[in-house]
């Protein structure tokens, strides 16, 4: 495991412990609710004016509440889960330091398959069952190849080679500009007002560190731009590219960089 995927499984660690927590505290408000509500014989009607109608309207009160805050917690639960069970499947990030290799992985497989399909296409045109079968098909898996579409074609459609080219080459074209990437350097533009931009190869963000907290117009300009803050930078910031840097410097009134002082014009933004 490496520093990426460490960081990422003490990510889904912590929204898993999250995610316990707020169920724990729903089950305590519902038996909290649930021990209340005992208390009150069923059916028990509110008495007007006798000295028990406070206190009764006061469970009441309380018993909504419990329950209420019962199930937000629930959905806090549910919430945390899925978000936790989500870490991780959203592809391969530019943020892990294995990114090049795996994209070649998945790039020489995504070849390997469209190569494979091209060859049981030919196998079908020549009617050669057994080459199907040596190619890894099953039975039925033959059977739905030789199944003419809402076309008449029968094996795998061009769209699916087109599809396929068209990944390849946004694969190609992320491992170039991540290959270009692991030979640029951090750069640091510092500004009158204090205000460092800080073009950080090392983090893959751009960010913002300024000499004390914007204020809200600025705020809520640089999360318009993409940017969020980090407690652990002390820094507003937002994935590394150039897009990123010119608005930086736009916000802040700095001026942009050369492009070719940095990266070129192909590794503007993923």
């Amino acid at each position: 495991m490496n520093r990426y995927e460490a960081k990422q499984e003490a990510r889904r660690a912590r929204l898993k412990a999250w995610a316990e927590r707020a169920a724990t505290e729903a089950t305590a408000q519902f038996q909290r609710a649930d021990a209340i509500a005992s208390m009150i014989p069923f059916g028990q009607p509110i008495l007007i004016g006798h000295h028990s109608e406070g206190r009764h309207r006061a469970d009441l009160k309380r018993i909504h509440n419990g329950i209420g805050k019962g199930v937000e917690a629930t959905k806090q639960a549910e919430t945390l889960q899925q978000r936790a069970a989500a870490v991780g499947t959203a592809g391969i990030s530019s943020d892990d330091p294995e990114a090049v290799a795996k994209l070649k992985a998945k790039l020489a497989k995504l070849e390997e398959d469209v190569a494979r399909m091209k060859r049981a296409n030919a196998a079908l045109r020549r009617e050669d069952h057994n080459a199907l079968v040596e190619l890894g098909f099953t039975g039925g898996q033959i059977a739905k190849l030789r199944e003419p579409d809402f076309a008449g074609r029968v094996g795998f459609p061009a769209y699916v080679f087109t599809n396929a080219g068209a990944e390849a080459r946004r694969l190609r074209a992320r491992i170039q500009r991540l290959e270009r990437r692991q030979h640029e350097e951090s750069r640091t533009y510092a500004l009158e007002d204090g205000t460092r931009i800080v073009f950080n190869v090392e983090a893959n963000r751009v960010q913002v560190l300024t000499p004390g907290k914007p204020d809200e117009a600025r705020r809520r300009a640089l999360k318009g731009c993409g940017f969020r803050w980090a407690p652990s930078e002390g820094a507003w910031q937002r994935h590394l590219s150039l897009n990123a840097l010119w608005e930086a410097c736009r916000l802040f009134g700095a001026p942009f960089p050369p492009p070719v002082d940095l990266l070129d014009q192909a590794n503007l933004e993923e």
